[in-house]
C-alpha cells in the first residue's frame, strides 16, 4: 500500500512534526504511534515513524530518504477570477506539478474580486498544501501575494529574464503553446488572462517586455480550464 505523504510543519534533525490543523487531520485519519508515513522535510522526503500523537501535535522519527520524483520549474501567472473556480484551478495545478502561482489583478479582473483577493491568499495556500499532500508532492507551490500588472512586468524583467515567458492570448492564431515554449529553458512562466481576456494594452506590455504569445487552439476556454491545460502542456515540455 502506498504510504500517505505529509509536508512537515516543523523539522529538527531527525525529528519532524505536524501542528494544529495538520495534527487534527492526522488524528482524524487515526494516526497512531508506530505508524509510518512519507514526510517531506525541507528539500527531501524521508520515511517517518509516528512517535507521539496529541491534540495539537503529531511527532515523527525520520529515517531513510524516499524517492521524491522530479520537479519542474513552472510559474503560473493566474489572473484573478471567480473565487470558487480559481480555487479549483489552484488545487488542480498544484496536483499536476506547478512550482509557483502568481495571482494577478488584471485590467478586467472584477473590482470586488480584486479588493477581496488579499484576504483569500491564506485560503489559497491551504488549498495548495492539501493538494500537494494528496498528490504526493515533496513541496507546496509558492503562492505570491496578489500583484498588479505593472508589478508583474517589473518582476518579469528581474528574476525571470532567463525563463521562457509565454502569455496565452485569444488573439494569437498562428503559434500554439508547445511551439512558443523554449525547450532549452530550465524555467517557464505562463500567464493566463481573466474572464474577458487581456486588454490590448496588457498584451502590448507583455510583448514589449520579452514575452511570446501563444494559443491553446481555436476554442475559447474558461480561465480555469486554460490554466490547467496550459500548465499541463508546459510541464510536458519541461519534463
Amino acid at each position: 500500500m502506498t504510504r500517505r505523504r505529509w509536508i512537515a510543519d516543523e523539522v529538527s534533525g531527525n525529528t519532524a512534526a505536524l501542528l494544529g490543523e495538520h495534527a487534527h487531520l492526522a488524528r482524524v485519519l487515526r494516526a497512531h504511534v508506530g505508524q509510518e508515513f512519507d514526510i517531506a522535510a525541507g528539500a527531501v522526503v524521508r520515511l517517518g515513524t509516528v512517535t507521539s500523537v496529541s491534540e495539537e501535535r503529531v511527532e515523527f522519527a525520520l529515517g531513510q530518504k524516499v524517492a521524491a520524483g522530479s520537479s519542474a520549474q513552472l510559474t503560473l501567472v493566474l489572473s484573478i477570477f471567480k473565487f470558487d473556480r480559481m480555487e479549483w484551478a489552484v488545487e488542480k495545478c498544484t496536483e499536476i506539478g506547478v512550482a509557483r502561482i502568481v495571482p494577478l489583478i488584471a485590467r478586467r479582473t472584477d473590482a470586488h474580486l480584486a479588493a477581496a483577493a488579499v484576504k483569500r491568499h491564506e485560503r489559497w495556500m491551504r488549498i495548495a498544501r492539501s493538494a500537494a499532500e494528496q498528490s504526493r508532492r515533496a513541496s507546496v507551490p509558492k503562492i505570491s501575494e496578489p500583484m498588479k500588472f505593472k508589478e508583474l512586468l517589473e518582476l518579469s524583467n528581474g528574476g525571470w529574464q532567463e525563463a521562457s515567458r509565454v502569455v496565452l492570448a485569444e488573439s494569437e492564431n498562428k503559434v500554439v503553446l508547445r511551439e512558443a515554449i523554449d525547450a532549452a529553458a530550465d524555467e517557464v512562466v505562463l500567464a493566463v488572462g481573466p474572464e474577458g481576456g487581456w486588454t490590448s494594452d496588457e498584451l502590448r506590455g507583455f510583448l514589449n517586455n520579452g514575452w511570446a504569445s501563444a494559443s491553446l487552439g481555436p476554442t475559447i476556454l474558461r480561465a480555469e480550464t486554460a490554466a490547467i491545460v496550459g500548465a499541463a502542456i508546459a510541464l510536458d515540455v519541461l519534463i
